[in-house]
């Protein structure tokens, strides 16, 4: 594999990821009022007819989502190609509970991660949620 030298991209890091959105407030109801996150910016823009909005644990633009709502209402595939985002929380179980408990759907109920080797020192446990238009995301036990 060739390589380019590694200053063409000193500095560089993971900005945010996109997701497109249905229904903005039903996403920042389940972001940041069910899953915990500060909307960290706003932004709307009538002449595209599109809003975003940013959300996260921490201050922008570290570990950002960024949620993409075109006014025009559209329908969107999630495809075969994207998986999941993932967040580590302190007790899956508990989290889980909770998150039930407000209407969030499980799509996995916490367990530990299938498939590791046996011989493997990982012993992670997983769950696994579905947000407001159908992306999972997976809940990681923090080690």
């Amino acid at each position: 594999m060739k390589a380019i030298p590694q200053a063409c991209l000193s500095g560089a890091h993971l900005v945010y990821s996109m997701l497109r959105v249905s229904d903005l407030e039903q996403s920042l109801d389940f972001y940041c009022g069910k899953l915990g996150m500060t909307l960290l910016r706003r932004e709307e823009y009538p002449t595209g007819a599109f809003t975003l909005a940013f959300v996260g644990y921490g201050p922008s633009p570290a570990s950002t989502i960024e949620l993409t709502h075109n006014w025009d209402g559209r329908k969107y595939q999630h495809g075969t190609g994207f998986g999941h985002l993932a967040i580590g929380v302190d007790d899956l179980k508990a989290s889980c509970d909770a998150l039930a408990a407000v209407g969030v759907r499980i799509l996995r109920a916490p367990g530990p991660m299938l498939h590791l080797a046996e011989e493997s020192e990982r012993h992670e446990h997983i769950a696994f949620i579905a947000d407001p238009d159908g992306y999972r995301v997976e809940l990681v036990q923090n080690r």
